[in-house]
């Protein structure tokens, strides 16, 4: 669409040049910022550029690379192995004799295998390379140890609603990387749909405005971009979702937070943005039924009824009926009292299992189907609780010796737990422990 024969698609003819042009990561370019520092000190050292796509992490590693003075060589670890790795360190190594450091920068670096990984590890020590790898995951799970502790990492954010506007206005100004010489007409209530389309990736955006121009309507000498274009370029939900990755860990932590918050309309939101990504519905379901014994639990029983209800109704109805089941019940958690206390007791008892040696079943509460085992005491001096007032047997004990007296459950002052707390203290009054313990966990 340029007056150039350029052919290749615009974002990639309006990559930055230099770092004056780059757009976005002012806490790691501004004036402050740790990168402009080590520009300043023309002394470049490596570092894993973490975020989302779009974001300008390859462009930065070539600007940095520029801006040093080094050579770029670049690999995708897509298609990269071990070959390619050793191909590319001997270039490096020809390179230094001739006085100039080599940048090597790996997109993708989290698709590399350990090996791959490793591969890599005496050289950036040797000061070979100097390492630059782009992830859209967590360094902290994608990368081995070593190698991280060699490599600085930086996080680059989506770009905001400016920087986008600014990329934008860019790209319909220029006239002979961008879209300059064509007549666009494009009004500015459409270029705000065009910014929250793009959700803070600037490729998408540019992608994003190349097709509405294609599809645009022609008006003599101007290209009209109507709503209808705009729709039809963007097609689908363009909010940032991973099923796998960062992101979705982080939508399905900000869900579970908020519901224990007692906040249902951000919930809600989360709720909203999870499914409106493409997550599975009873992934979710799984997740609120969690939810219902972890953070409600005792406090309202009837939390984990209705998470399972909630459950077997989308399962009944299916997408998109069965996904108000699921706003339901996260209403409901959201707004249900509080408590951990099974949760909680239920860790301890496994810590104080795990960690103990294995306790002898008391003689009294044993079974004993045969006669030799009732020669032996299994099951003597048991008493039946129904043959006593308020069906409790005083003084009777059901741990094993050693634990007498361990306390995992303590019912919060929440809920249906005042209740089941006023009738532990009560059970207790009448049955009073021989010694008391606290389990170790």
């Amino acid at each position: 669409m340029s007056t150039t024969h350029d052919l290749r698609p615009l974002a990639a003819r309006l990559r930055p040049q230099s770092l004056e042009d780059y757009v976005g990561q002012k806490h790691l370019l501004g004036d402050n910022g740790p990168l402009r520092a080590m520009l300043r000190s023309r002394h470049l050292h490596s570092m894993i550029l973490w975020g989302p796509p779009g974001t300008g992490k390859t462009t930065l590693a070539q600007l940095l690379a520029r801006a040093a003075g080094c050579q770029f060589q670049i690999l995708s670890a897509v298609n990269s192995g071990v070959k390619e790795i050793r191909a590319a360190i001997s270039g490096a190594e020809q390179t230094r004799t001739q006085g100039q450091d080599t940048v090597l920068f790996i997109d993708e670096i989290h698709r590399f295998n350990k090996t791959q990984q490793d591969a890599l590890l005496p050289y950036v020590e040797e000061g070979v390379i100097i390492l630059i790898g782009a992830t859209t995951e967590n360094p902290s799970f994608a990368l081995v140890n070593a190698l991280l502790s060699r490599a600085r990492v930086y996080v680059l954010k989506v770009l905001d609603d400016a920087d986008l506007a600014h990329i934008l206005e860019r790209a319909l100004s220029d006239e002979i990387q961008g879209l300059g010489a064509i007549p666009i007409d494009f009004p500015p209530e459409l270029r705000q749909g065009l910014l929250q389309a793009a959700d803070g990736d600037a490729r998408r955006l540019l992608n994003l405005l190349d097709l509405a121009v294609q599809l645009a309507e022609r008006h003599k000498d101007t290209v009209k971009i109507t709503a209808q274009v705009l729709i039809a370029a963007t097609g689908q939900s363009w909010r940032r979702f991973d099923k796998g990755g960062e992101a979705f860990y982080d939508e399905i932590s900000a869900f579970h937070k908020s519901l224990r918050g007692s906040d249902p309309d951000a919930a809600l939101y989360w709720l909203a943005r999870m499914l409106d990504g493409g997550a599975d519905p009873l992934y979710l379901a799984r997740r609120l039924v969690r939810m219902a014994s972890e953070d409600v639990g005792l406090a309202d029983p009837r939390a984990l009824e209705m998470a399972l209800a909630a459950r077997d109704a989308y399962q009944f109805l299916g997408s998109p009926e069965g996904e108000l089941a699921l706003a339901q019940v996260t209403v409901y958690l959201a707004s249900s009292p509080k408590s951990n206390r099974v949760y909680t007791a239920w860790n301890k008892a496994q810590a104080l299992v795990k960690a103990g040696s294995s306790q002898e079943v008391p003689l009294h509460l044993r079974n004993a189907p045969t006669k030799l085992l009732k020669t032996l005491d299994y099951g003597k001096e048991y008493q039946y609780d129904h043959d006593y007032p308020d069906a409790i047997a005083p003084n009777q004990e059901y741990f094993p010796a050693r634990l007498i007296g361990t306390r995992f459950y303590e019912p919060s002052e929440r809920g249906l737990e005042t209740r089941i707390q006023e009738r532990l203290r009560w059970i207790r009054t009448h049955r009073p422990p021989t010694r008391e313990k606290t389990p170790n966990a």
